[in-house]
Protein backbone atom coordinates (compact mmCIF):
# COMPACT_ATOMS: atom_id res chain seq x y z
CA UNK A 1 0.00 0.00 0.00
CA UNK A 2 2.63 2.17 1.01
CA UNK A 3 4.65 1.83 -2.21
CA UNK A 4 1.10 2.20 -4.81
CA UNK A 5 0.81 5.49 -2.85
CA UNK A 6 4.79 6.79 -3.18
CA UNK A 7 4.60 5.72 -6.94
CA UNK A 8 1.24 7.61 -7.30
CA UNK A 9 3.19 10.71 -5.20
CA UNK A 10 5.59 10.82 -7.69
CA UNK A 11 3.32 10.86 -11.07
CA UNK A 12 1.64 13.71 -9.41
CA UNK A 13 4.47 15.88 -8.84
CA UNK A 14 6.41 15.13 -11.78
CA UNK A 15 3.16 16.22 -13.99
CA UNK A 16 3.25 18.98 -12.06
CA UNK A 17 6.61 19.99 -12.41
CA UNK A 18 7.01 19.58 -16.35
CA UNK A 19 3.78 21.52 -16.64
CA UNK A 20 5.03 24.28 -14.64
CA UNK A 21 8.72 24.11 -16.52
CA UNK A 22 6.47 24.17 -19.52
CA UNK A 23 4.73 27.43 -18.36
CA UNK A 24 8.21 29.16 -17.71
CA UNK A 25 10.36 27.80 -20.26
CA UNK A 26 13.10 25.43 -20.36
CA UNK A 27 15.70 28.30 -19.36
CA UNK A 28 14.47 29.44 -16.61
CA UNK A 29 14.71 28.44 -12.92
CA UNK A 30 11.88 26.44 -11.83
CA UNK A 31 10.15 27.84 -8.91
CA UNK A 32 10.59 26.57 -5.18
CA UNK A 33 7.20 25.59 -3.86
CA UNK A 34 6.16 23.18 -0.97
CA UNK A 35 4.60 20.75 -3.35
CA UNK A 36 8.04 20.08 -4.69
CA UNK A 37 9.44 17.68 -2.25
CA UNK A 38 11.95 15.00 -3.57
CA UNK A 39 9.95 11.51 -3.23
CA UNK A 40 12.40 9.72 -0.96
CA UNK A 41 11.51 12.06 2.09
CA UNK A 42 7.73 10.91 1.76
CA UNK A 43 7.15 8.43 4.30
CA UNK A 44 3.78 6.69 5.22
CA UNK A 45 2.49 5.10 9.03
CA UNK A 46 0.41 3.04 9.83
CA UNK A 47 -3.38 3.97 9.77
CA UNK A 48 -4.72 4.47 13.51
CA UNK A 49 -7.94 3.74 14.09
CA UNK A 50 -9.32 4.53 17.15
CA UNK A 51 -12.93 6.75 18.34
CA UNK A 52 -13.32 9.23 21.64
CA UNK A 53 -14.55 7.55 24.59
CA UNK A 54 -18.53 7.41 25.25
CA UNK A 55 -19.74 9.00 28.19
CA UNK A 56 -21.40 6.68 30.53
CA UNK A 57 -25.09 7.53 30.80
CA UNK A 58 -25.74 7.54 34.34
CA UNK A 59 -29.24 6.81 35.81
CA UNK A 60 -30.53 9.16 38.81
CA UNK A 61 -32.77 6.11 40.20
CA UNK A 62 -29.53 3.88 40.52
CA UNK A 63 -27.47 6.98 41.83
CA UNK A 64 -30.41 7.16 43.94
CA UNK A 65 -30.46 3.17 45.05
CA UNK A 66 -26.73 3.72 45.90
CA UNK A 67 -27.25 6.53 47.94
CA UNK A 68 -29.86 4.55 50.07
CA UNK A 69 -27.27 1.63 50.51
CA UNK A 70 -24.18 3.88 51.83
CA UNK A 71 -27.13 5.17 53.74
CA UNK A 72 -27.45 1.96 55.46
CA UNK A 73 -24.10 0.93 55.66
CA UNK A 74 -23.55 3.80 57.47
CA UNK A 75 -26.63 3.34 60.11
CA UNK A 76 -24.83 -0.68 60.77
CA UNK A 77 -21.49 1.19 61.44
CA UNK A 78 -22.86 3.75 63.62
CA UNK A 79 -24.59 0.62 66.00
CA UNK A 80 -21.06 -1.17 66.54
CA UNK A 81 -19.21 -0.05 69.64
CA UNK A 82 -16.42 1.54 68.84
CA UNK A 83 -13.50 -0.38 69.68
CA UNK A 84 -10.20 0.18 71.93
CA UNK A 85 -6.97 1.69 70.38
CA UNK A 86 -4.52 -1.05 70.81
CA UNK A 87 -1.75 -0.48 72.91
CA UNK A 88 1.40 -1.46 70.83
CA UNK A 89 3.57 -1.72 73.65
CA UNK A 90 1.54 -4.54 75.37
CA UNK A 91 1.24 -6.87 72.54
CA UNK A 92 3.80 -9.31 72.08
CA UNK A 93 4.62 -9.67 68.30
CA UNK A 94 3.67 -12.87 66.59
CA UNK A 95 6.85 -13.96 65.86
CA UNK A 96 8.06 -14.27 69.30
CA UNK A 97 4.83 -16.57 69.86
CA UNK A 98 6.44 -19.11 67.46
CA UNK A 99 7.52 -22.67 69.63
CA UNK A 100 9.74 -23.77 67.26
CA UNK A 101 12.26 -21.01 68.77
CA UNK A 102 12.89 -22.09 71.65
CA UNK A 103 16.61 -21.97 72.86
CA UNK A 104 16.98 -25.73 74.66
CA UNK A 105 19.43 -25.54 77.45
CA UNK A 106 22.77 -26.51 77.25
CA UNK A 107 23.88 -30.08 78.67
CA UNK A 108 26.07 -30.15 81.69
CA UNK A 109 28.52 -32.54 83.31
CA UNK A 110 28.00 -33.46 86.91
CA UNK A 111 30.96 -31.93 87.87
CA UNK A 112 29.97 -28.46 86.40
CA UNK A 113 26.43 -28.88 88.10
CA UNK A 114 28.38 -29.33 91.25
CA UNK A 115 30.29 -26.66 90.90
CA UNK A 116 27.58 -24.06 90.20
CA UNK A 117 25.48 -25.61 93.00
CA UNK A 118 28.64 -24.73 95.29
CA UNK A 119 28.88 -21.01 94.28
CA UNK A 120 25.50 -20.18 94.18
CA UNK A 121 25.47 -21.50 97.76
CA UNK A 122 28.70 -19.09 98.17
CA UNK A 123 27.02 -16.46 97.19
CA UNK A 124 24.47 -16.68 99.22
CA UNK A 125 26.38 -16.83 102.13
CA UNK A 126 28.22 -13.53 100.97
CA UNK A 127 25.09 -11.65 100.71
CA UNK A 128 23.81 -12.60 103.86
CA UNK A 129 26.49 -11.71 105.28
CA UNK A 130 26.61 -8.29 103.99
CA UNK A 131 23.21 -7.93 104.69
CA UNK A 132 23.90 -8.40 108.45
CA UNK A 133 26.72 -6.46 108.41
CA UNK A 134 24.32 -3.52 106.91
CA UNK A 135 21.77 -4.10 109.76
CA UNK A 136 24.12 -3.95 112.31
CA UNK A 137 26.08 -1.08 111.40
CA UNK A 138 22.02 0.62 111.41
CA UNK A 139 21.60 -0.50 114.87
CA UNK A 140 25.03 0.91 116.17
CA UNK A 141 24.20 4.59 114.13
CA UNK A 142 20.53 4.64 115.58
CA UNK A 143 22.19 3.89 119.41
CA UNK A 144 24.90 5.92 119.05
CA UNK A 145 22.33 8.45 118.26
CA UNK A 146 20.40 7.98 121.09
CA UNK A 147 22.80 8.44 123.33
CA UNK A 148 24.34 11.95 121.62
CA UNK A 149 20.28 12.63 122.43
CA UNK A 150 19.98 12.14 125.89
CA UNK A 151 23.57 14.01 126.82
CA UNK A 152 22.41 16.87 124.56
CA UNK A 153 19.07 16.93 126.82
CA UNK A 154 20.70 16.84 129.77
CA UNK A 155 23.13 20.07 128.99
CA UNK A 156 20.17 22.42 127.30
CA UNK A 157 16.72 21.27 126.50
CA UNK A 158 16.47 24.03 123.82
CA UNK A 159 19.22 22.23 122.27
CA UNK A 160 17.37 18.80 121.95
CA UNK A 161 14.05 20.09 120.87
CA UNK A 162 16.15 22.20 118.00
CA UNK A 163 17.77 18.51 116.85
CA UNK A 164 14.51 17.25 116.99
CA UNK A 165 12.56 19.24 114.85
CA UNK A 166 13.18 18.02 110.92
CA UNK A 167 15.57 19.60 108.75
CA UNK A 168 14.44 21.33 105.79
CA UNK A 169 17.66 21.38 104.03
CA UNK A 170 18.03 18.01 103.60
CA UNK A 171 15.30 17.02 101.11
CA UNK A 172 14.68 20.65 99.40
CA UNK A 173 11.09 20.47 98.12
CA UNK A 174 9.54 23.92 96.83
CA UNK A 175 5.64 23.64 95.95
CA UNK A 176 4.12 26.63 93.91
CA UNK A 177 0.24 26.91 94.45
CA UNK A 178 -2.54 27.57 91.81
CA UNK A 179 -1.81 31.00 89.70
CA UNK A 180 -4.17 33.79 88.94
CA UNK A 181 -4.74 33.18 85.77
CA UNK A 182 -5.97 29.77 84.20
CA UNK A 183 -3.31 28.14 81.62
CA UNK A 184 -3.21 28.41 78.21
CA UNK A 185 -5.39 25.83 76.65
CA UNK A 186 -3.95 26.69 73.10
CA UNK A 187 0.01 26.92 74.24
CA UNK A 188 2.24 24.25 72.78
CA UNK A 189 5.51 23.50 74.69
CA UNK A 190 8.30 22.90 72.50
CA UNK A 191 9.95 19.49 72.67
CA UNK A 192 12.73 19.88 70.04
CA UNK A 193 13.30 18.37 67.49
CA UNK A 194 11.58 14.59 66.82
CA UNK A 195 10.67 12.34 64.15
CA UNK A 196 6.56 11.62 65.36
CA UNK A 197 5.75 8.28 64.65
CA UNK A 198 2.52 8.00 66.69
CA UNK A 199 -0.28 5.86 64.70
CA UNK A 200 -3.49 7.72 64.35
CA UNK A 201 -6.62 5.33 64.52
CA UNK A 202 -9.80 6.08 62.63
CA UNK A 203 -13.38 4.95 63.97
Amino acid sequence: MSSALSRSLCRVLTRHRATSSFLLGEHHRVLQSPLFVPVMTLKTTAALRAEPKKKKKVDPRRELVLRERMKKKLKKLEKVPPEFIPVEDLITPAKYLDETRERSAPRLSFEESERRALLLKEWCRYKKNQHMAEVEAVELALEAQREALEELKLESEELYQAALKPDPLLFPFTHEGPAYTPANTKYYAPDGKYNDITKVYTQ
